[in-house]
């Protein structure tokens, strides 16, 4: 018998054993260069060498097994339903899934139980746990698929992953204890299961406990009705709060909740405020709050000015761009997020571990009467007269805090910077609204180059000299504070479109931004600042001094600075912006944009 001929044998018996697994005669392994993968019913696992070692068999036959057993007791209907659209909770419900079916496999047969093993070292090798040094490099998914393994199976994490494991050990038993002992007994049911596992991701402040993914779809109807009552009588009391009284000038802006409406299966499990949102807003919006600052209302030595301010437009991205277009644009976005979510996504991980640290929940326990401790239900199964099995929750000091990420939207940030701007941003939302953190998404470029309307008003009327400003300012709200990432989320693809970036006159937007900012209620307020290159605007730099712009955007940021409640904070993308910002970063690639950001933002938090 040829070497050939052993790999094929070899290949027919793990075919045999898969098809024995699976229950299912279709199913047919083969060889594979790349990483093991399932396509289909075709399962691809490493290829042995040519003299078939023990340690590779196992190896093949644990990926084998690991897929058969996939394919017999997990339904992807079932999985796709249920599971949360963030990527960090949909990567902990992946990898949770993946250690039931192999739990089950590993209680019912003692073979397939060494054979995962096998295949559980392999992929440990390459994982970053093994090189973890602190708790916020522990990967979370796959910290939490061993823990459910050890439940399920009552075997400890492999030793070469034991002191990563010991970093996270404590807070995952504190935060989800009680849900990990659960599982075990609805290991056979998927449903039952998936409810448990996202009771977890729940505990762990991974998802939302608010609203559960399966509620998202039947809100829409009523919340499209709150559209329609927001058209017809604008004194309701229901109004989405985005639109609130901190933008008197925002005109077009006014259309909150019309985000709703064509949002993609995965991002359902956010609807952070969900219908208590709406009472919040409603709370906020009888708040004094103050519109856009006048120019004039800023302190001695600001002679910068608008020469027309009346074609200046501040607008939401559906004001932009149909439904449609903005999901195909946010499909593109999504493309490029692939390659870039997994660096930025354990980034932003770090960042929500450092800021849960700060508003941890404690608790007192052996009380007579609370919230029922379900870590102590025995004894009550053991005595029901038993008192002292309440739990009370200790008050935290984590501040409130609002977020605002202002991005150049300028033709210099065209390409690659701006996708990633716009993917940092996406997960920076995501992962703050987590946090209990709102965010607020705004962008700012111009509606023309080289002036517009403003310029054509300014040539009719005789061309005066030192016309000030000369081109029409376009603000654009991507996401507002209040507004849920979930509906907010197909709007930054509007980053995407061709021929929105055009010129940047950075200090009008700060003012902007900032001034939205005030009239918010958050006792902690940050603006963080993303830009590619100094104030540029062609029609009014030819026309006023060279330093017009450059030096209004200096008077802004100083007067905020030394003036102003508002932390602000900015990075320079192959720009130096730390000659304008006290507190300023420059990256010279755009790739490092989403990790800067979280330091950055960490590094705000950890003044505290």
């Amino acid at each position: 018998m040829t070497e050939r001929s052993l790999l094929d044998a070899f290949k027919d018996v793990l075919s045999g054993a898969a098809r024995s697994i699976a229950r299912d005669a279709e199913v047919e392994v083969g060889f594979t260069a790349d990483a093991p993968h399932m396509a289909g019913k075709a399962i691809k696992v490493p290829t042995p060498s040519r003299a078939l070692p023990a340690e590779q068999v196992a190896l093949a036959r644990g990926f084998a097994d690991a897929h058969a057993l996939r394919l017999r007791h997990h339904d992807p209907k079932v999985h796709n339903g249920s599971a949360p659209g963030e990527a960090v909770a949909r990567a902990v419900f992946d990898a949770v899934e993946q250690a039931r079916v192999e739990a089950i496999g590993s209680r019912q047969m003692e073979g397939v139980r060494a054979n995962l093993n096998e295949a559980l070292t392999m992929r440990l090798k390459s994982d970053p746990m093994r090189r973890a040094r602190s708790a916020d490099e522990v990967p979370l998914s796959t910290a939490l698929a061993l823990k459910v393994r050890e439940r399920l199976t009552g075997q400890p994490a492999p030793k070469e992953v034991a002191p990563a494991m010991a970093m996270i050990d404590q807070w995952i038993e504190d935060k989800a204890g009680a849900d990990l002992d659960a599982l075990s007994f609805a290991i056979d049911d998927q449903r039952a299961f998936q409810k448990l596992t996202t009771a977890m991701l729940e505990h762990l402040a991974l998802i939302d406990a608010d609203v559960p993914p399966e509620t998202d779809e039947p809100d829409e109807p009523d919340e499209g009705e709150d559209q329609e009552e927001q058209k017809d009588d604008g004194d309701s009391g229901e109004d989405q709060p985005g639109d609130d009284d901190q933008n008197a000038e925002a005109r077009a802006e006014d259309e909150g909740g019309e985000t709703e409406e064509g949002e993609t299966d995965y991002s359902d499990d956010y609807d952070a405020d969900g219908e208590d949102g709406g009472g919040d807003m409603g709370e906020e919006g009888m708040m004094p709050v103050r519109p856009n600052r006048p120019l004039s209302d800023l302190p001695p030595g600001f002679d910068y000015k608008p020469y027309s301010a009346k074609h200046d437009e501040i607008v939401t991205a559906t004001d932009l761009c149909d439904e449609d277009e903005l999901l195909r644009l946010r499909g593109f976005l999504d493309q490029q997020l692939v390659t870039l979510q997994g660096a930025v996504t354990k980034l932003a991980n770090r960042l929500q571990r450092r800021l849960m640290a700060q508003q941890s929940r404690s608790w007192d326990f052996d009380q007579d009467e609370g919230m029922l401790d379900a870590a102590r239900l025995a004894r009550i199964v053991i005595d029901p007269t038993r008192s002292l099995s309440y739990k009370i929750e200790r008050d935290t000091e984590f501040r409130d805090t609002v977020v605002t990420l202002l991005i150049d939207n300028s033709g210099s940030m065209r390409g690659r910077p701006i996708g990633i701007a716009a993917i940092s941003a996406d997960i920076m939302a995501r992962t703050l609204e987590r946090c209990g953190v709102k965010t607020e998404i705004l962008g700012f470029t111009t509606r023309a180059w080289k002036g517009g309307q403003s310029r054509e008003d300014w040539l009719a009327a005789g061309r005066p000299a030192m016309p000030g400003r000369l081109n029409d300012l376009r603000h654009i709200i991507y996401k507002k504070a209040d507004e849920p990432w979930r509906r907010a989320r197909k709007n930054l693809g509007l980053m995407m479109r061709e021929g929105l970036l055009k010129e940047n006159i950075d200090g009008e937007a700060l003012l902007w931004a900032h001034s939205r900012l005030l009239a918010r209620h958050e006792e902690r307020r940050i603006l963080m600042v993303i830009s590619d290159g100094a104030p540029v605007d062609d029609s009014t730099l030819s026309v006023n001094s060279g330093t017009y712009l450059e030096r209004h955007l200096r008077q802004v940021i100083d007067w905020i600075e030394n003036r102003s409640p508002v932390q602000l904070v900015a990075i320079g993308i192959g720009h130096d912006v730390t000659r304008y910002y006290r507190r300023a970063v420059t990256i010279m690639d755009a790739e490092q944009l989403g990790g800067t950001m979280v330091e950055q933002l960490a590094g705000l938090f950890d003044e505290d």
